[in-house]
Formats: C-alpha cells, sequence, structure tokens
C-alpha cells in the first residue's frame, strides 16, 4: 500500500476517535433506560405473575404503589409498600406488624418490582454509578458499570453493591451481579433471556447463578459464566404481563 494513502488512513481513524466521545455511567444507564422503557415507566401500571403470587406496581407523578397478592392458610394477603411505607390486610382487614416485619415484607415486595424493572429505578437519588470499562460476552461489548447506594434513602440493604453489564450498541442490561449482607450474604449473577416488549417496555427472564465462594469479586463473574464455573440456582420467570399507560 502506498505509503501516503496509509498515512490518510491513519489521520482519518485518528479524528474518528477524537470525534467518538467518551460516554459516562449516568449517559449509559440514561441511554439503557430509554431502551427498557421508551420514556413510559415513571406513568404507569404494571402487573405480572411470580411464583404462584400476583404483582402490580403503579408509578404515576412520583408516587408508588408496589402490591402483592397471594393466599395462605390464614387467608388472602395484599402487602402493599408506597412512599409512606408497608401495610398489610388479611382477609380485607388491616394488620398490625412490627416494624421489624414491615421492614422485612417491604423489601421483599420491594426486590422483586425492582428486578421486574429494571435498569428503571438506577436513577434514584440513593443511586451511585461507576463505569469501570468495557468487556466482552459471548463475543458481544458491553459496558461495566458499578452500582453503590448511599446511606440516606439507600434503605436497609445500603451496602449491597451491583454489577451491571449494558450492551454497547443496543444499550440492554443482558448480564447483572450483585452481593447481598442478609441471611449471611451471598453473591448472585443473572443472564438475562426471553426478551420481549409488552405496550412498549421491555421485559426479560433471568437464569440465576452462584459462585462457589464469596470472595470473588463482581466484575470477575462474567469470566466465571464464561468458563461455565457458575451454578446455576433457578430461573426468574414473570408471566401474564400486562401493562396500563397513565397520564403522566
Amino acid at each position: 500500500m502506498n505509503w501516503k494513502f496509509s498515512l490518510f488512513l491513519f489521520g482519518i481513524l485518528c479524528m474518528s476517535c477524537q470525534d467518538r466521545k467518551i460516554e459516562t455511567a449516568q449517559e449509559i444507564i440514561d441511554k439503557a433506560i430509554r431502551k427498557q422503557c421508551s420514556g413510559n415507566c415513571g406513568a404507569v401500571r404494571i402487573s405480572f405473575d411470580f411464583r404462584n403470587k400476583h404483582y402490580v406496581s403503579t408509578r404515576q407523578k412520583g408516587k408508588y404503589q408496589f402490591e402483592r397478592h397471594f393466599s395462605d392458610s390464614l387467608g388472602f394477603v395484599v402487602d402493599i409498600l408506597k412512599n409512606d411505607g408497608f401495610t398489610r390486610t388479611i382477609n380485607k382487614a388491616d394488620i398490625t406488624l412490627s416494624d421489624s416485619l414491615k421492614t422485612l415484607y417491604g423489601n421483599s415486595v420491594n426486590s422483586v418490582h425492582y428486578f421486574t424493572q429494571l435498569p428503571f429505578g438506577l436513577n434514584d437519588a440513593a443511586v451511585q454509578k461507576e463505569l469501570l470499562g468495557n468487556d466482552t460476552i459471548s463475543h458481544q461489548p458491553y459496558y461495566e458499570i458499578k452500582v453503590t447506594f448511599k446511606k440516606e434513602g439507600g434503605g436497609t440493604d445500603f451496602e449491597d453493591e451491583f454489577m451491571y453489564w449494558v450492551h454497547s450498541e443496543n444499550y440492554t442490561v443482558d448480564y447483572l451481579a450483585y452481593s447481598y449482607a442478609t441471611d449471611g450474604g451471598g453473591i448472585r449473577f443473572r443472564e438475562a433471556y426471553n426478551p420481549r416488549k409488552v405496550n412498549g417496555i421491555r421485559f426479560v427472564d433471568y437464569r440465576n447463578y452462584k459462585p462457589n465462594t464469596l470472595t470473588v469479586a463482581l466484575e470477575d463473574l462474567d469470566d466465571w459464566f464464561q468458563a461455565d464455573s457458575l451454578q446455576l440456582l433457578s430461573t426468574i420467570e414473570n408471566t401474564s404481563i400486562s401493562v396500563d399507560l397513565l397520564n403522566p
């Protein structure tokens, strides 16, 4: 190849590299939320079934209400978590709960809704995001984003840490990992599958894995996954999903 032409191509490549803006963790998450929500997640009613329980979330004008409906030996239970706290009814009668049980049940309700609607929620005020770098999983390019939480507003599990692998071309969250301290602590890695859109909002199911040690760094779990070194614990499938868009 002519050396002048080679120099010309090199110059174009250099200019392209300079023109390409390096994205921040915030910009990446913003794009991932737009990819998932199409602008609709802030004013919507979502219902779905998960493990023999029925869930409903309603968000509108900064208010949220997360519900869980199920039957047990005591009767028909309705758990409701709202901006101002948690309540439970059994057979439509209000139940008095200790603060510790309110926290326990409220966290359980919140967790299911949180994972179902990811990455929406990652712009909450208590969320701290850090771009660690780039990686590949199954020959696909990903951003690695670490998420931690401020103590104020971060809930009782504010010390939990998360890692999100966001596809660097289509901005889908295809893998995530997290560490938690409750019940003796643990680490999980999730692989998203079965993506589908319902009324413009994207949902996925997950394969849920764990490593055989608690000392592995979250950002290394993608390598463990590709090396088939994680144990498959369960699948997390939401069914009968319905979405009703509300007035913003």
